[in-house]
């Protein structure tokens, strides 16, 4: 007989613990069901990939399936303050933009081009360490001379003992170090937003939240997607249409999955967060709710916004008038900005964030999105600095590296990048994405542009 396949992100007994955590995030009563399956054998979330070793047994499984619905019939307290529907949404935004905030200039075409090369750097810069925790990027860092980080990380001058106690990502690390760097590499954080450029295309900005389903039919195998998208994934193919995909034994509904997948609604609305905040809603409702979906609608906001401000300061105010002011979502972000202001040395800053967000999953939409705010504020307009402090602060390392080298891109253009962040990329991206392998990122910039009077007229 075969092994047993053990696919992440997937079972009822490996969802049940990520469950009973959001629960206690959102202020649900869920002590006599966390009982109940503590007493029945259940183990805690699975750490880091999401599954764990061995399959449970039936009856163990069953009752997982039974406590995910009986704890997704508890109503949150914060509901209110926090909803997911778009007109609620908007309602609780007293400063929500009721027109375009500013026009795109004549440098759009190197803006534009600035952001798809900047978030792939800021995605590659983070890859290798991606799920090494902030101590150990710092390990590697100092051990190879690169601390603060001011360039990509290596392997060369490291010694044994750093490398078998913070060993990187095998796949990753052998497309993305230093010295192996050879064009960009494929990751979800760069396919998401090809993903998006592809749905426009396909059905304009008129497109539904069902349209976007589609498309993940038509292109994303479940291998290559994760948490949230992986179980909405998992909903359609039960029938589930939107958005039931984003609440049906989904504990990931507020992580960054969505927060990864909205650039691109940003910059075909330069300028106009709202408009761009309004397009990522309707594709983070696929598979994700409240914060989940408030961290699609900041970063969509954050690009448009990165394509005519003057600077990251500006950029992050326009952004936080799509997000809910009372959500925990813009308190995190108002918060990391805030200490990035008050505090020059930006390891205290992310010591002050890691004791805030210590009961949050190093994926979530809430604390990346404050080491987003941070570094962004931190780097003052400066690409190398902006993404270094974000990957610094050992989260989600290659998305949130993704998501502010966008707005620095942005808001620098491509011809404001130094060459040593985009030479290595070649100007290339690989993907499996049907038509995106090797894709340029001048011409991605091209088809992105050909969208933006589309979107804003």
């Amino acid at each position: 007989m075969g092994t047993a396949v053990r696919l992440t992100w997937i079972h009822p007994e490996d969802l049940i613990g990520h469950e009973l955590r959001q629960a206690r995030q959102d202020g649900r009563d869920a002590e006599a069901v966390a009982r109940r399956w503590r007493d029945a054998g259940g183990h805690d979330a699975p750490p880091m990939a999401g599954a764990s070793a061995e399959p449970a047994p039936p009856r163990l499984r069953r009752l997982a399936e039974e406590l995910l619905d009986e704890l997704a019939s508890i109503p949150s307290p914060l509901a209110d303050r926090e909803p997911t529907d778009l007109d609620a949404v908007i309602a609780a935004c007293p400063d929500w933009p009721g027109a375009r905030l500013a026009a795109p200039g004549p440098d759009l075409a190197d803006r534009v081009h600035g952001a798809w090369a900047g978030r792939a750097a800021g995605c590659v810069l983070g890859k290798p360490v991606e799920k090494i925790p902030r101590e150990g990027i710092r390990a590697i860092a100092e051990a190879t001379g690169n601390w603060p980080i001011r360039g990509w990380f290596t392997a060369r001058g490291l010694p044994d003992d750093v490398a078998a106690r913070w060993p990187w990502n095998r796949r990753s690390a052998s497309t993305s170090l230093a010295e192996n760097i050879d064009g960009t590499p494929e990751d979800d954080d760069l396919n998401f937003p090809m993903l998006a450029l592809a749905l426009l295309e396909r059905y304009g900005t008129g497109f539904g939240t069902e349209d976007v389903a589609q498309v993940w039919l038509d292109e994303l195998p479940a291998g290559r997607v994760f948490t949230a998208e992986r179980v909405a994934l998992r909903n359609l193919l039960l029938g589930l249409v939107p958005p039931q995909t984003a609440v049906h034994r989904n504990p990931f509904r507020e992580w960054i999955g969505a927060m990864i997948r909205a650039d691109v609604y940003g910059w075909v609305n330069p300028g106009d967060p709202a408009r761009a905040a309004l397009l990522a809603h309707r594709d983070a409702v696929l598979s994700h709710t409240a914060n989940g979906v408030y961290g699609a609608m900041f970063a969509a906001a954050l690009t448009a916004m990165s394509l005519t401000a003057q600077d990251p300061e500006e950029a992050l105010a326009g952004a936080l008038r799509v997000v809910p002011p009372e959500s925990r979502l813009a308190a995190a972000v108002r918060e990391g900005a805030a200490l990035a202001r008050s505090e020059r040395e930006f390891e205290r800053v992310l010591d002050a964030l890691h004791a805030r967000h210590a009961d949050l999953h190093w994926v979530h939409s809430v604390n990346n999105a404050a080491a987003v705010a941070a570094a962004l504020v931190h780097g003052a307009g400066d690409f190398g600095a902006s993404v270094a402090a974000v990957v610094s602060a050992g989260w989600d390392t290659d998305s949130d590296g993704a998501t502010v080298g966008s707005v620095v891109g942005g808001l620098l253009g491509a011809s404001g990048i130094p060459a040593r962040w985009t030479d290595p990329l070649r100007n290339r991206v690989a993907s499996s994405m049907t038509g995106f392998d090797a894709a340029a990122f001048d011409d991605l910039a091209a088809r992105t542009r050909a969208l933006v009077p589309r979107a804003a007229d």
